[in-house]
């Protein structure tokens, strides 16, 4: 093999194990910000707490969406915000919406109807996020407090952050396993690449 082909393979090989390397570092270094951020409550005053949806039973909230919306409600009567928004559409055949079972599950609790703003139309974390961005900068509210299971927290600060909003996150203390951090690991070193707008598009 000649010199010349010999330094342009060496070259190539050489590029690949770096871009190889500088890829895996990309993702461990998400990773574990996925995972810190898993752990960080950063409750403080909003103006509003937003409630990320999660399945919903024929108008009852499962069990993963009632944790949130017990957190929200705890959050609301610690006076860290005036409103709470509900989030989530409904899937195919269902008959009420995730955020509507939200809502009827906070009036039960004794949150008041004023203080209730539903979003019912997205079905995704960033089809739910941008609809609230839009109705709540009509308000004139711009920062949130939002709610879901801790291994989400990363990816909804980066879509708040892509959307314009003052964003902290309170999670609830629902459990989750090394799948959950391993998907949104994933979802949150593309969706910082493409943007997260692109990437839910894609899904």
């Amino acid at each position: 093999m000649r010199a010349p082909l010999r330094r342009g393979l060496r070259f190539v090989v050489v590029g690949g194990a770096v871009v190889v390397a500088l890829a895996g570092l990309y993702v461990l270094v998400t990773f574990a910000q996925v995972w810190s951020t898993a752990r960080s409550d950063q409750t403080g005053p909003a103006d509003a707490i937003v409630v990320l949806g999660a399945a919903q039973y024929d108008g009852d909230p499962s069990p993963v969406l009632r944790s949130r919306l017990d957190h929200a409600a705890e959050l609301y009567f610690a006076d860290q915000a005036r409103v709470i928004v509900v989030t989530g559409g409904n899937q195919a055949g269902d008959r009420f919406t995730q955020a509507g079972a939200g809502y009827r599950y906070l009036r039960a609790l004794g949150v008041p109807d004023e203080a209730l703003l539903l979003e019912v139309d997205g079905t995704s974390t960033y089809t739910e996020l941008a609809a609230t961005a839009r109705f709540l900068r009509d308000r004139g509210m711009s920062s949130v407090l939002m709610v879901s299971d801790g291994y989400h927290s990363a990816r909804l600060l980066a879509i708040a952050r892509e959307l314009g909003l003052e964003a902290a996150v309170s999670p609830t203390t629902t459990g989750y396993g090394a799948r959950s951090l391993v998907r949104e690991t994933a979802a949150v070193a593309v969706g910082r690449l493409i943007g997260f707008r692109r990437l839910d598009a894609l899904g």
